[in-house]
């Protein structure tokens, strides 16, 4: 299990803003850690559970309460940046820019990749959702 990725963290100044914005977008099941202003979040079945310390399809992570400015729109992105994997990026998109998200890359198609597209969430992060279906139904891979 070395060098795999198990966990994640999203900030933001009103965190309790992306518990709604990301349980809402993306299905995850989203419970406040004790007293602490932090959030765990589980991605769904399949993610790494490192209480087991067994590999799954994907990551766990955390929403918590920033310390400092939030991103600024246009700048660049500091820190990580994650990508999620979705059915639909067309209807991800428009479902997160009606819960709040503001655009950043409309779904585009990438050969060999999928169809790409990505959002600031409402604190300002970036993040974005992969789909290995193109846009005319075909497989990118």
């Amino acid at each position: 299990m070395a060098n795999l990725v198990v966990h994640f963290e999203i900030y933001g100044t009103e965190p309790e803003r992306l518990v709604d914005f990301y349980s809402a977008l993306f299905g995850w099941t989203i419970d406040r850690y004790g007293e602490m202003e932090y959030w765990g979040v589980q991605t769904g079945e399949g993610s790494v559970q490192s209480s087991a310390g067994t590999p799954g399809l994907g990551i766990n992570g955390g929403i918590a309460k920033r310390d400092g400015p939030a991103p600024t729109p246009g700048g660049p992105v500091a820190g990580a940046n994650i990508v999620v994997a979705v059915d639909d990026v067309d209807a991800t998109f428009s479902k997160g820019l009606e819960l709040g998200g503001t655009d950043a890359m409309a779904p585009t198609d990438m050969e060999g990749v999928g169809r790409l597209a990505y959002l600031h969430d409402p604190a300002g992060n970036l993040f974005g959702f992969l789909s290995p279906v193109l846009s005319d139904g075909t497989s990118a891979m």
